[in-house]
């Protein structure tokens, strides 16, 4: 199994990017939103990845984040949704996105990706909202890509300039991360105190919506206060 490559970006497609990893090119499937991410060509870059095996058959896909990865596969368990609904999902949603859609029942949202029709967005919701909590916990504990500039050193291709310090992919990996844990953390503490995961998972993910950039202790706080009894 292929986890995770990091080489030198040679061509992007729609819908696919070629990456050369020490000679060797891997074309990977990636989304809209992680192949606008991803630096020019000629630079280097890293994805995680999971590899589609059927009888004649073998694709890559590849991912900015581990919990992307995660809810893709977890998209892929529920029938009807196959790896292009799964990446036009991430493709509109993204990984925090995807799970607060589910998390609040926003059968809308999962909707809203192309070719995902109203019957397979409610599957998507009904089946997968139990198991939301669990997979947007994890955004704590998942490690992000390493810099592939630090970890890889590409045979020459075309002169390929290295990628600035501030490049905007890194960038927004970060800020990925950085969300995915705050998050994680509120539904820790909520769930400690007391709080189903189910109910905890879809405060927290309203909160989020509400404020993407807020740290855990503001969501926690604006949870609460949704969670707090009706008078």
């Amino acid at each position: 199994m292929i986890g995770r490559i990091a080489g030198v970006v040679l061509h992007k497609g729609a819908d696919t990017v070629l990456i050369d990893v020490r000679g060797v090119g891997y074309i990977v499937h990636v989304s809209a939103r992680t192949l606008a991410s991803l630096p020019p060509v000629g630079q280097a870059a890293a994805l995680f990845t999971d590899l589609l095996v059927r009888e004649d058959l073998l694709q890559l896909f590849g991912f900015p984040t581990l919990l992307e990865k995660e809810w893709h596969r977890l998209l892929m368990s529920v029938q009807g949704v196959g790896a292009k609904a799964s990446m036009a999902i991430l493709g509109t949603l993204g990984a925090e996105g995807t799970g607060r859609a589910i998390a609040l029942g926003d059968a809308g949202a999962i909707r809203a990706a192309p070719g995902v029709g109203p019957k397979l967005a409610q599957r998507v919701v009904m089946e997968l909202k139990d198991k939301a909590p669990a997979v947007m916990a994890l955004g704590s504990s998942l490690p992000g890509l390493s810099d592939p500039d630090a970890i890889l050193e590409p045979e020459p291709v075309a002169a390929a300039p290295r990628r600035a310090a501030a490049d905007p992919a890194t960038s927004a990996n970060a800020a990925a991360n950085t969300t995915a844990s705050a998050t994680a953390d509120a539904l820790s503490a909520l769930t400690n105190l007391g709080y189903a995961p189910s109910e905890a998972a879809a405060a927290v993910a309203g909160a989020a919506g509400a404020d993407p950039a807020a740290s855990a202790s503001q969501l926690i706080r604006a949870a609460l206060k949704t969670l707090a009894p009706k008078g």
